[in-house]
């Protein structure tokens, strides 16, 4: 937070006219901005993805609705309708487990992660085993739900998940939500890491391999449609593996925090229907964060005025809704989310 006092511009300003007629035009410019200088300033980093997937440019739109800078002009006049005095901004990361190890450790003030992952580190279980439970997570809102995408090189002649025995897959990097998913899924159809070529590569690498003709397939959990698979399909250069049937089914009745999902046709250029898995993308925070500032960032995520933003930001911006705010959420609610939840209705117990 940074504060600058009324008293300090005047005098700084004051010092500046015995300069001479120059420094009066810049003691005039510092009367016009005295008052939004004056007022305090939060910056906010919101940790994301990778800009190939879905988490980079809706943690940009949310940045967009919840920041309210200085000098913006009312949100009654048709201005900015988020939090005054704050700028957030969105910061590129690995992904779901890289982003609640940065909220937990104070690398970042509030990230995107995947339920399931949250779920995970908050009761110590799946990748979080071997360390302490994050207890110290918070949930501000369910978002919208990610497709796991199966992506497969029309060449590489695969039909099913059992023929990418052997072949070259990119399982996402550390620290990404899809590399936890893409071992889970393997797993469910009696494939280890070890039964494949497994390759280390976030999306965007994916893309250039794929295009290289140097891998064959890559996991991709995000909310469709997905820069980087849309550059392929337009290649023509791939197609959807559908995850279905009896083994699906099977791992859903073991992994609650997903559920029965589609990839519907045209998503991507020329790409039928496909049948897949998703879990949801939820808002995260630390316990420690201001009750005041997550109330106020609740309000502004959900004021009828920045509906628009979030309508036309993103295809899944359409999707984060009031109603399906605390959908799928497992660990606790932070204090000011949970005050706004309660005055609006959406909390009532």
């Amino acid at each position: 937070m940074q504060e600058v006092q009324e008293g300090e511009l005047i005098f700084i300003a004051k010092s500046l006219l015995r300069g001479g007629v120059l420094f009066s035009l810049l003691f005039i410019t510092f009367l016009s901005i005295e008052s939004a200088s004056a007022q305090s300033i939060t910056f906010l980093r919101i940790g994301t993805g990778s800009t190939a997937g879905t988490y980079y440019p809706i943690g940009t739109l949310i940045a967009s609705v919840i920041s309210n800078p200085p000098g913006s002009r009312p949100c009654e006049a048709g201005g900015s309708c988020g939090v005054p005095g704050l700028i957030a901004t969105a910061q590129t990361t690995h992904g779901s487990v890289a982003n609640i190890h940065g909220v937990a450790n104070g690398s970042f003030d509030t990230a995107l992660a995947q339920s399931d992952m949250v779920a995970a580190a908050y009761n110590g279980q799946g990748i979080f085993r071997k360390n302490d439970p994050v207890t110290s997570l918070r949930v501000i809102a369910n978002l919208y739900p990610e497709d796991i995408h199966l992506v497969v090189r029309r060449e590489a002649n695969i039909n099913s998940v059992g023929d990418l025995k052997g072949k070259r897959v990119s399982i996402d990097v550390p620290g990404s939500g899809t590399r936890e998913n893409a071992k889970q899924i393997l797993k469910a159809y009696g494939l280890s890491i070890k039964d494949i070529d497994a390759v280390t590569a976030d999306p965007d690498k994916a893309v250039t391999l794929m295009l290289q003709d140097s891998l064959d397939a890559f996991f991709f959990v995000a909310g469709y449609p997905v820069t980087a698979v849309s550059e392929l399909a337009d290649a023509e250069k791939i197609e959807l593996l559908p995850i279905e049937g009896e083994v699906a089914k099977k791992f859903l009745a073991d992994h609650p925090y997903y559920s029965a999902s589609e990839i519907p046709a045209d998503t991507y250029l020329d790409l039928r229907t496909v049948p897949t898995l998703a879990v949801t993308t939820q808002w995260i925070v630390s316990a420690d964060m201001s009750e005041e500032l997550v109330y106020e960032m609740t309000r502004a995520l959900w004021h009828p005025e920045n509906r628009h933003l979030l309508d036309r930001g993103h295809a899944k911006g359409k999707l984060i809704l009031p109603e399906t705010a605390l959908k799928g959420v497992g660990i606790p609610v932070h204090p000011g989310a949970e005050r706004y939840y309660r005055e609006v209705g959406v909390l009532t117990d």
